[in-house]
């Protein structure tokens, strides 16, 4: 299945390369491995953690593509990035190399490294692999889940309500820390792993869809009906739920980008 980059597709690019770069990616090359980012949102409710450099350029680089500062097709200059940020040959090499394992970055041998362009044809491929996989970890949730998890959600959710205002960003961070509760809640590696993935995929969606979606206030209160849910133990429930709520996205982004309805 193709990733970003796919050749025969077209690709939403705000900022258009002379010489677009076309690489076909293969779902079967993705490999496990641990992931540590944590918003800032997050952060709060979990336990900190000393971040090595690697982990610190990462997270910042990631955090610049998903919030399109890197946008879609742009060069990345490793002096640039290490001039700016501050940080070492090593890090920000290994940083990248972690992205490209995310599909966020495109390695092209003898021609450099380029922010992974957006393909509309893969926007249904990514939410029909995600849906399926956040609605199995709603449900695996439902099994393996604590009250500590249910309370740490319900914590961030309340903050919620004084950041309605604030626009979507907050919000969205909000989002983000609910969906990686349920993926700890699901105690599966490969579960989490894939699925952080994805959501760094849909979340750099979602920036590029941001002026015509709707407020995200709605996708917050479906978080508080998916964790009642979770709470109770009600697998059927919890995996409808979190299906609809996947949809509700896709939906949502579907018609800012291809302009459907």
């Amino acid at each position: 299945m193709a990733f970003f980059g796919s050749e025969t597709q077209h690709h939403l690019n705000p900022h258009p390369h002379p010489e677009p770069i076309c690489l076909h990616f293969v779902w079967c090359d993705i490999i496990s491995f641990e992931l540590l980012y944590i918003s800032d949102i997050s952060a709060l409710f979990m336990p900190q953690i000393t971040k090595s450099l690697s982990q610190q350029a990462y997270e910042t680089i990631r955090h610049r593509i998903v919030t399109l500062i890197l946008a879609p097709g742009d060069v990345i200059d490793e002096g640039a990035l290490r001039d700016e940020l501050g940080f070492g040959r090593t890090p920000i090499r290994e940083a990248l190399q972690r992205l490209s394992l995310e599909k966020l970055v495109m390695i092209v041998p003898r021609r450099g490294m380029f922010v992974t362009e957006i393909g509309m044809m893969d926007l249904q491929r990514l939410f029909e692999v995600r849906l399926e996989m956040e609605a199995l970890a709603a449900r695996l949730a439902c099994q393996r889940g604590t009250e500590a998890h249910w309370t740490k959600m319900e914590m961030l959710l309340d903050s919620a309500d004084d950041r309605i205002e604030t626009g979507h960003e907050s919000l969205i961070d909000i989002d983000e820390a609910c969906h990686r509760i349920m993926y700890e809640a699901a105690d599966n590696k490969f579960l989490f792993d894939s699925l952080t993935m994805m959501y760094a995929l849909s979340l750099r969606l979602w920036h590029y869809s941001l002026p015509g979606v709707g407020h995200m206030a709605t996708a917050v209160a479906e978080h508080r009906i998916i964790l009642d849910a979770m709470r109770q133990g009600d697998e059927t429930l919890s995996y409808d739920l979190m299906a609809q709520h996947i949809r509700h996205f896709q939906e949502e982004i579907q018609t800012v980008m291809l302009g459907t309805s």
